[in-house]
């Protein structure tokens, strides 16, 4: 949910001996790039490869594919919400400035069950439609659009959020000026605010696809083989560390390639602002059937991404009994995780923002990390993962010792994502307030300590939701490195869903949803009222 480093910490000189929180800063830095650097050796270790070239030219192809269709519908039709609800008053306007981010709180694999089941439904619709009026229906879910489908639903509150931040921020001199040329309100949409905000619509497309990517439990159920789905099969299925890491370097190096478009995309979202005294914008009153229409829209997509398949989860769910037990054990273990991942990830974020005015590499380091899917970060964690069950064969030491590698892998991957909003709380202390506290005796850990965390404690909080919410919803790097028989709800759901038993996955996914969508529902009314003017 990330989308930049907004600014650097404020804090220290920059010069003298190094600080223990610049030193923690360091090696947290060091810790995002060891697994990326564990793939490459694992790829070019000279391994065994079980599964041949054509294999990995056509998963490839297909994550390719996947991915263009994914930015596409994503840019469009998150870009098309975001227009509505800065510019446009309607029914429901300002409900839905906030409730577009919701599908955050639903895990793509979940929307997979949900509409995979429907489209069984559909598809007996379509044996009928087939025999009764003579013509075909094309329902078809597993496949290619079917998984873009299912992942724009999940992954399109990132453009929404990237382009409906660079609207509100538009000049409303350009706008003004497009209008005295007589342009229309669609011309100027289209030749003034799309290409004067696109930077941020590089960024929001490519957080999106880096999810896409990424993704692991919906195009695996959808039958959809990526990347991602070959990183997994080469690791559980052939036991090849090297077919795994050979699968995961083409992610890398497309995981390099959307860090660099976003953070280009980040560092021009001002492009075109000029000077100009910023003023409100005008806002257009739509009426009767355009209003409806924008509602409709709004709802179209609220529903599409979170609405309708939660509720069809809980309608079909009610069916079966669930395993209490196990689902309650699997929750109690997702919130530890997603806990214990905030805690770790936000303390070294927050060591990482104090040490990078000294050392400014560190973050670009750390952003790689959020970049990489899980799946790859967990391969890379392999090694060290063999040595410390050698180390712990057993017992209670190997479950802590699967548990201590989930949340390196989730630090590790989630370290730029609690790096933003950290960075940016820490930006509100002044260097007056620095110089105050170290003229008052205070070295510069007990500044930081006393004078700067304080400050930015509401921004560590925000960090933590972010992380929370991700290693909730984390499969693969959780399906490879947990500890045996530690389950999550996300394996759980998984494994019901392997053995086709989708309403059972749907209690599993629904309770997801609910550890979810608290702080998903937080940080949405938070981000929909953080800039000025904002509806």
């Amino acid at each position: 949910m990330a989308l930049t480093v907004a600014s650097r910490a404020a804090g220290g000189t920059g010069r003298g001996a190094v600080s223990p929180l610049q030193l923690i800063g360091v090696l947290a830095a060091v810790v995002c790039v060891l697994p990326l650097l564990g793939v490459v050796a694992a790829a070019l270790s000279g391994g065994t490869a079980d599964i041949a070239a054509a294999d990995l030219i056509r998963y490839a192809l297909t994550s390719a594919g996947l991915a263009i269709l994914v930015a596409v519908i994503t840019g469009a039709v998150g870009t098309a919400a975001a227009w509505l609800v800065v510019m446009h008053r309607f029914p429901g306007r300002d409900i839905f400035a906030w409730a577009l981010v919701l599908p955050f709180a639903m895990p793509a694999f979940a929307l997979a069950y949900a509409y995979a089941d429907l489209f069984d439904v559909a598809g007996d619709l379509r044996t009928w439609v087939r025999a009764g009026a003579g013509f075909d229906l094309p329902i078809q879910l597993r496949s290619l659009p079917g998984a873009a489908f299912v992942l724009s639903c999940a992954f399109y509150p990132y453009v929404y959020l990237a382009m409906r931040a660079a609207f509100v921020n538009l000049p409303v001199q350009a706008l003004e000026a497009a209008r005295s040329l007589s342009c229309t309100a669609r011309q100027a949409f289209l030749r003034v605010a799309v290409p004067m905000a696109r930077p941020a619509l590089a960024a929001g497309v490519a957080l999106a696809v880096m999810e896409t990517l990424a993704d692991y439990g919906a195009v695996q159920f959808l039958s959809v083989q990526t990347l991602t789905t070959g990183v997994v099969r080469a690791w559980f299925v052939y036991g090849s560390l090297a077919s795994a890491a050979q699968f995961a370097l083409p992610l890398l190096g497309a995981a390099a390639l959307l860090l660099w478009i976003e953070r280009a995309g980040r560092r021009g979202r001002a492009y075109g602002t000029g000077g100009a005294r910023w003023r409100p914008l005008p806002v257009t009153e739509l009426r009767g059937l355009r209003a409806a229409a924008a509602t409709g829209y709004c709802l179209l997509l609220l529903g599409l991404g979170l609405l309708l398949p939660a509720g069809w989860l809980a309608w079909t769910s009610l069916d079966v009994t669930p395993e209490w037990p196990r689902l309650i054990a699997a929750a109690r273990n997702s919130l530890a995780l997603g806990v214990g991942g905030a805690v770790v990830t936000v303390l070294l974020a927050t060591a990482l923002a104090l040490a990078s005015r000294r050392f400014p590499l560190t973050a670009r380091l750390a952003s790689v990390g959020y970049a990489t899917p899980g799946a790859v970060m967990a391969i890379g964690l392999l090694v060290p993962a063999g040595w410390l069950w050698s180390m712990a064969p057993g017992g209670s030491a190997n479950v802590a010792a699967g548990i201590l590698l989930l949340l390196y892998a989730y630090a590790a991957r989630l370290m730029a994502a609690a790096l933003e909003p950290v960075d940016a709380g820490l930006s509100r202390v002044t260097p007056s307030m620095i110089h105050a506290a170290r003229g008052l005796g205070a070295g510069e850990t007990g500044a930081a300590l006393r004078v700067q965390l304080p400050i930015a404690a509401p921004a560590l909080f925000t960090a933590g939701l972010v992380v929370l919410i991700d290693v909730l919803k984390e499969l693969p790097a959780t399906l490879i490195l947990r500890p045996f028989n530690f389950d999550t709800l996300a394996v759980i759901a998984d494994n019901y869903a392997r053995d086709e038993r989708l309403a059972n996955a749907g209690w599993p996914s629904l309770m997801l949803v609910g550890l979810a969508l608290p702080p998903v529902l937080w940080l949405s009314r938070k981000v929909a009222h953080a800039r000025p003017g904002s509806p």
